[in-house]
């Protein structure tokens, strides 16, 4: 194997890339404004629910629970329906998030010390949203029983109930940015390197030069590596590029080791690369290539743990993430920025990413040999 040969290739192919003046937004401006899309669009964090409150009673305590709902910036009471129907038309039109209907003896029940029931409605048209919603207004209720039952009886009940002292470690307050971001990163860099590597033989045999390179010295590992090494080095340079955006734009933390994150995706790319060099082996055609990247793309991102827990996907589907390398450099790259901790907690997550590697490259590597003879 000759590194003169490899040399030349890897200078062909970045003299090809951008020589295109296409391809430098893409290379640039692509992965920043992804980040910034999926950084701000993906989040859990509640910060404004629209509230329709039907006040049938009207009195000071009615008042005081709607106080109660608006004081703390969160919940923002936006209609005032004046029956059931009108409520369910607000829904209906998406115009609230969550209802609260008061009944007319709410005030009554309260000052004889009865139980006052309080009507709570949400839309559970996206249920993970609807059960956060719910838990606040449960919260907030709570809060607002135990002031009205020490003005009511000029003293705190609570008969040695359990006190919970509650501590988040690693994201103490819950940012769904500090989780996301460093999992937009992974997919960003996925993307990338699948869609540029996947058309990367199949460009040459569309330009007309792949008989050209098969005619040269170049032995087919040396075009291989000749093909992947740009790539690998645009996407570490993307990896560097989104990951100073996220420290200094998201204010994400990374409490680990820049060394382990620097491994950590070169064995990442190993599989990326693999994956798409022999996505542009089986292709005849840049559209075809296209086509099936993102038929990869959707499934690794789906079963990646991203956004939904593996845990909770049926048994099958979860021995199917094995086959799915994000699933492990999602760990690795949260638990660097979150967690701060390197290859002696995660070195089961580094194996599974060289064992997929090269699995994966090798059998790109042999099925390239084979078009190529």
């Amino acid at each position: 194997m000759s590194w003169l040969r490899i040399r030349e290739m890897v200078r062909k192919e970045f003299i090809q890339l951008f020589r295109d003046k296409r391809n430098r937004p893409i290379l640039i401006l692509a992965p920043l404004i992804q980040l910034l899309v999926f950084g701000y669009v993906v989040n859990y964090d509640i910060k404004d629910i629209r509230v329709a409150l039907i006040d049938q009673a009207q009195t000071r305590e009615s008042r005081l629970l709607a106080e109660a709902f608006t004081a703390g910036g969160i919940f923002r009471i936006t209609h005032r329906p004046t029956d059931a129907r009108g409520m369910e038309e607000l829904f209906l039109k998406g115009k609230a998030d969550i209802g609260i209907r008061i009944p007319p003896d709410f005030s009554s029940r309260i000052r004889r010390g009865e139980t006052a029931d309080v009507q709570i409605l949400a839309d559970g048209g996206m249920s993970n949203m609807a059960s956060i919603r719910i838990s606040y207004a449960v919260m907030i209720l709570d809060r607002l029983n135990t002031e009205l039952v020490r003005e009511l009886y000029g003293r705190d009940l609570r008969y040695g109930k359990i006190d919970a002292r509650i501590r988040t470690w690693y994201n103490p307050n819950l940012d769904s940015q500090n989780f996301f971001v460093p999992g937009i990163v992974a997919f960003v860099i996925m993307l990338i390197s699948l869609l540029l590597t996947s058309i990367a033989i199949i460009k040459e045999r569309e330009n007309g030069t792949m008989e050209q390179l098969i005619v040269t010295p170049l032995k087919p590992i040396e075009l291989i590596i000749g093909k992947t090494i740009p790539y690998t080095i645009i996407a570490i340079g993307q990896m560097v590029l989104v990951m100073l955006f996220a420290l200094n734009w998201f204010d994400v933390p990374l409490a680990g080791s820049v060394l382990d994150l620097f491994l950590a995706t070169c064995l990442f790319l190993l599989s990326t690369l693999g994956i798409g060099l022999f996505i542009s082996t089986v292709s005849k055609t840049q559209q075809q290539a296209m086509m099936t990247t993102f038929f990869f793309i959707l499934p690794f991102f789906m079963l990646s743990g991203f956004v939904f827990p593996i845990a909770n996907m049926p048994t099958v589907v979860q021995w199917l993430t094995y086959l799915n390398p994000l699933r492990y450099f999602l760990v690795i790259i949260r638990g660097i920025f979150l967690k701060g901790v390197g290859l002696q907690i995660l070195w089961p997550q580094y194996v599974a990413l060289a064992v997929l590697g090269s699995a994966v490259f090798a059998g790109a590597v042999g099925r390239f040999r084979k078009r190529l003879d």
